[in-house]
């Protein structure tokens, strides 16, 4: 398979997707590299990691991943030089069927996050804690809601499992990342590169670039062309990021 197929979507596929990038807030294009190419990924990128910004990032769920099961995101970064924030997600949804009054917040969002092969709408709540509350929530000297605004836990309520409250989950990180987001020479537009690595050593290089719902097309051909150029490879399996979280802290958990 060569770079420039392994992007490409089935046919059948593409009237849904369009669909959805019409009714979403913003696109964002991902790919993650594969670990082997990493290194000479970042130095075809000119990737500076003292220019990166340090995040710590946790997820809250119950042991038994409930919340993943039913497509919630539950999660609140610590941001180095920065606010940090917070976020209930719901994936997949239908941008139609949002609701008005959810659709018309400030905080709410939705967003198609693309990638090679394959493609999923999201809507998402964002929030910013107090100072310092993140890292007490995670340390158990303060309540996990308490870093979630009301329009998040109405979110939240309204999606998550019967039962399920948000003082209840388990702290599943932290993820220590290094993020930088700048414009590689000869870039199109601004490309931001993660790399997260896991307590067992593993490692996922993400790079992505967000556009409008109507440049969606012509920054997939822009960005595409960019990192073939410079020898990224597009054909490597694809890895989530937050699933690689869950799932590792999911079984820590069920060893202790």
């Amino acid at each position: 398979m060569d770079s420039q197929t392994a992007v490409r979507l089935p046919d059948e596929q593409l009237p849904r997707l369009m669909e959805l990038i019409h009714d979403s807030d913003s696109v964002e294009l991902k790919l993650t590299v594969p670990e082997e190419y990493g290194r000479s990924a970042a130095s075809a990128l000119s990737v500076d990691p003292l220019e990166a910004h340090i995040r710590q990032v946790f997820f809250f769920d119950t042991p038994e991943l409930t919340l993943d099961k039913a497509g919630v995101v539950v999660r609140a970064r610590r941001i180095q030089r920065g606010k940090d924030d917070s976020v209930v997600k719901l994936r997949p949804v239908v941008p139609h069927e949002v609701p008005d009054d959810v659709r018309r917040s400030k905080g709410f969002k939705v967003e198609v996050d693309a990638m090679p092969g394959g493609f999923v709408c999201s809507g998402s709540f964002k929030g910013r804690p107090r100072e310092g509350e993140v890292r007490k929530a995670v340390a158990g000297r303060a309540r996990i809601s308490r870093l979630f605004s009301k329009e998040q836990r109405e979110f939240f309520a309204t999606h998550a499992p019967d039962g399920i409250e948000l003082d209840d989950l388990s702290v599943l990180g932290p993820v220590m990342v290094l993020k930088l987001k700048y414009t590689p020479e000869g870039a199109a537009r601004p490309l931001t590169v993660e790399l997260w690595t896991y307590p067992d050593g593993a490692r996922i290089l993400e790079l992505s670039t967000k556009a409008a719902p109507s440049e969606a097309f012509q920054a997939v051909a822009e960005t595409r062309a960019f990192l073939i150029d410079r020898g990224v490879p597009l054909d490597g399996e694809q890895q989530t990021k937050t699933r690689t979280a869950l799932e590792f802290y999911s079984r820590e958990l069920a060893g202790a």
